[in-house]
């Protein structure tokens, strides 16, 4: 067990890391500019079109993290393997690394397999996972606003299987979990800005899922919250092109086959 600054133990830290900058990020994009010429969906759409207010939004997101650090502190419970001096021995870089790729290819697959059941099972979607549609226009704050059932199966237990299929130690874990928090956050913001190092990088990203929050790609685009492999691979991928509105921003159009 090794304490950052002496004050808090790896374990600690990433239970309660991802919990911070989840609200660190989507409260710095929640404080910008109202931005219209970057927006996928106008400041109307928005305020249409989502079923819930901004303050059931935090009331669930809140709930979930609770399910989460309760889930969070038991699994480093019950995998600590500090050395008889207390402290865990840390692998090298590179394998650090492979254990992240591991981690990130492991958690996507669970996501896509448990997020596409869940639009394929009428049952699941209408009582559990809609509550997550209800924010047909995507922002910030939301990203994990879930049924509190699925932020435990797709979200908690996601990062859990991927932690321990890794072999990743506590303290390489606090870096995936925020990483993994801070793509999840954007993923959902309803920006595209330019220069988005998640939009250069991933072609997962903001408009990618903005397209399975609209109706007429609600069965594509499952894979989250990294790469579009499953996607591609199974028949769900759906191809997108941004059009500028004469008004100002984008929108993520289908392209016609």
């Amino acid at each position: 067990m090794v304490f950052w600054v002496g004050y808090m133990s790896d374990e600690s830290m990433g239970t309660f890391a991802p919990l911070v900058v989840y609200w660190l990020y989507a409260g710095f994009y929640q404080l910008l500019p109202p931005l219209d010429k970057y927006r996928l969906h106008t400041r109307t759409e928005e305020n249409e079109k989502n079923l819930v207010p901004l303050r059931t939004v935090i009331k669930g997101v809140l709930l979930q993290q609770f399910a989460q650090a309760v889930v969070a502190e038991l699994l480093f419970l019950v995998t600590s393997n500090s050395s008889s001096s207390g402290r865990t021995v840390q692998p090298s870089l590179p394998v650090q690394v492979v254990q992240f790729i591991i981690a990130m290819l492991v958690m996507d697959t669970w996501q896509y397999f448990v997020h596409r059941y869940m639009h394929q099972n009428k049952f699941l979607y209408r009582h559990i996972h809609s509550q997550h549609h209800r924010l047909v226009v995507p922002y910030a704050i939301g990203a994990l606003y879930n049924h509190p059932l699925e932020g435990l199966l797709l979200d908690t237990f996601g990062g859990a299987i991927s932690f321990l299929i890794s072999g990743m130690t506590a303290r390489t874990a606090v870096f995936f979990f925020c990483f993994a928090v801070i793509k999840t956050v954007d993923d959902h913001c309803g920006l595209w800005l330019p220069g988005n190092i998640f939009h250069l990088l991933f072609q997962n990203n903001t408009a990618y899922h903005d397209v399975h929050h609209q109706l007429q790609g609600l069965k594509f685009n499952y894979s989250q919250p990294f790469f579009s492999i499953w996607d591609k691979l199974l028949g769900t991928y759906v191809p997108y092109t941004l059009v500028k509105r004469a008004e100002g921003g984008f929108e993520a159009r289908l392209k016609k086959e």
